[in-house]
């Protein structure tokens, strides 16, 4: 089975760096690109094409959300949006995925819930049904 191809999106790099990191070992997931703004995060998905993105929500100049939203016009593709600011029940939540986010996910609990992020990764990838909630951690 081919590698599910993925798109990080973060302004920290710290983030995208723990993010590539986490999955370097996992054949099952590729990582394709890797951008530290919107602007780069459209033109990279275009190029790319992934399977999966996960996109920050609080970045400076084009956020998150806006992005999100040009995805969906685009080229629709599954999209995890990323937070450390998300709560279960936060209205950002609900909005994120009312705007075709296929999941949400506190960057703030990846390293301590890193089988579950992977996980959610693959799910998404494969265009498989999420049996959880939709926000698969959140403090």
């Amino acid at each position: 089975m081919k590698p599910i191809r993925l798109v990080v999106v973060d302004d920290s790099l710290t983030i995208r760096a723990m993010i590539e990191t986490l999955l370097e070992k996992d054949r099952r997931v590729e990582v394709v690109g890797i951008a530290g703004n919107g602007e780069e995060a459209i033109e990279m998905i275009r190029r790319e094409k992934p399977d999966v993105v996960t996109l920050d929500i609080a970045m400076p100049g084009r956020d998150g959300m806006a992005v999100l939203d040009e995805i969906m016009d685009m080229d629709p593709c599954p999209v995890i949006m990323l937070s450390s600011l998300l709560r279960d029940g936060a209205p950002i939540v609900a909005e994120a995925l009312d705007r075709g986010a296929a999941a949400c996910f506190n960057k703030a609990m990846i390293v301590r819930e890193a089988t579950r992020f992977l996980s959610l990764i693959r799910t998404v990838g494969r265009g498989l049904a999420i049996v959880e909630e939709p926000v698969a951690i959140a403090a």
